[in-house]
């Protein structure tokens, strides 16, 4: 199954989640509107709202509250893509110019506090504490990771522990609790719900894993964003804290000053020895083990299109381009 048929499968769910986007981002204030809709509208996978349905799908779910689900973790997910790009000055995202370079900073930050709250809001629609108990932990712990990436920018001594501790609070948990918000709406059992959890949470890994093996691949144009992003930012991603614990005195030394010094301009140079040190290589090995641990997972889940849908989809989280 490809990622096309995968989102066949729940086409009308997600038609459904798009319409109450477009509803629940309405707002009197047009700059709310204007930037909200222009970020939501970007040409994003819409990831998480699809993990969510299948998830709950996957559990034999048959009402209506996935959607809400769906469309409250898009929320979430789209206020951190704008307080992301504030922070790292970012300008591309998807191929368009980030919301930040056309409005400013000031309307990005104010706007994903719009979603965020938004989202809230929509929490309390659905009257269901153990949601909003894990989407409130949920946020807490984005944001946690939020800063602890903060921390690792410019720092060369960045270990590989300390990178997987910020990759699973800042991408993994949303998708974590995606998969299991998929189960408890569904009413499904312990180990249903902790499966779709550790599922999901090996997937978002994994997506992250890929996410920072692109940023040194060869075409901004197939990955949205500029090649090198997280080179001129000084994030030490796993491509590169591999190089230098592999790689020469020399080779070390060249990326350890890149980092520390943000330096894009040196980005062939560190694909380069990102290459000979056999960094790709190892970082995909590392996503595949991830994937590897999501199907696991789901050994509990009853076979279904839907259970097919989400293996199909941990094997795209691997081969995927963009």
């Amino acid at each position: 199954m490809d990622i096309q048929s995968i989102y066949d499968l729940i086409e009308d769910d997600m038609k459904a989640v798009d319409q109450l986007i477009q509803h629940k981002l309405t707002s009197d204030v047009a700059l709310i509107n204007q930037l909200g809709f222009y970020i939501i509208n970007s040409g994003g996978k819409r990831l998480r709202p699809a993990l969510a349905i299948l998830c709950a799908r996957a559990c034999g779910y048959e009402d209506d509250s996935h959607i809400n689900l769906a469309t409250i973790i898009e929320f979430i997910h789209t206020a951190t893509l704008l307080h992301d790009d504030v922070v790292d000055n970012s300008n591309m995202r998807r191929g368009k110019e980030t919301a930040n370079v056309l409005w400013g900073n000031e309307a990005s930050v104010l706007v994903g506090d719009f979603l965020y709250t938004r989202s809230f809001e929509m929490m309390v629609e659905m009257n269901s504490m153990r949601l909003m108990q894990i989407l409130s932990h949920t946020t807490n712990v984005i944001a946690e990771g939020e800063v602890l990436q903060l921390l690792n920018c410019h720092d060369a001594s960045t270990t590989e522990a300390r990178y997987l501790e910020v990759i699973h609070h800042k991408t993994a948990k949303l998708f974590e609790s995606a998969g299991q918000l998929g189960a408890v709406i569904s009413n499904a059992s312990e180990d249903q719900e902790v499966a779709m959890a550790e599922y999901a949470m090996h997937l978002g890994s994994a997506f992250q894993l890929v996410d920072d093996i692109l940023d040194y691949s060869e075409s901004s144009e197939t990955i949205g964003k500029n090649i090198g992003d997280d080179l001129a930012e000084g994030k030490p991603t796993l491509p590169l804290i591999n190089a230098m614990s592999k790689g020469s005195s020399q080779q070390a030394a060249v990326i350890k000053e890149a980092i520390e010094n943000g330096q894009r301009e040196r980005i062939q140079d560190i694909i380069q020895i990102i290459s000979d040190t056999g960094s790709i290589e190892y970082t995909a090995q590392a996503a595949r083990n991830e994937v590897a641990q999501a199907k696991q997972a789901l050994t509990v889940i009853k076979d279904s299109p839907y259970k097919e849908a989400l293996l199909s989809l941990a094997d795209f989280a691997i081969q995927r381009s963009y």
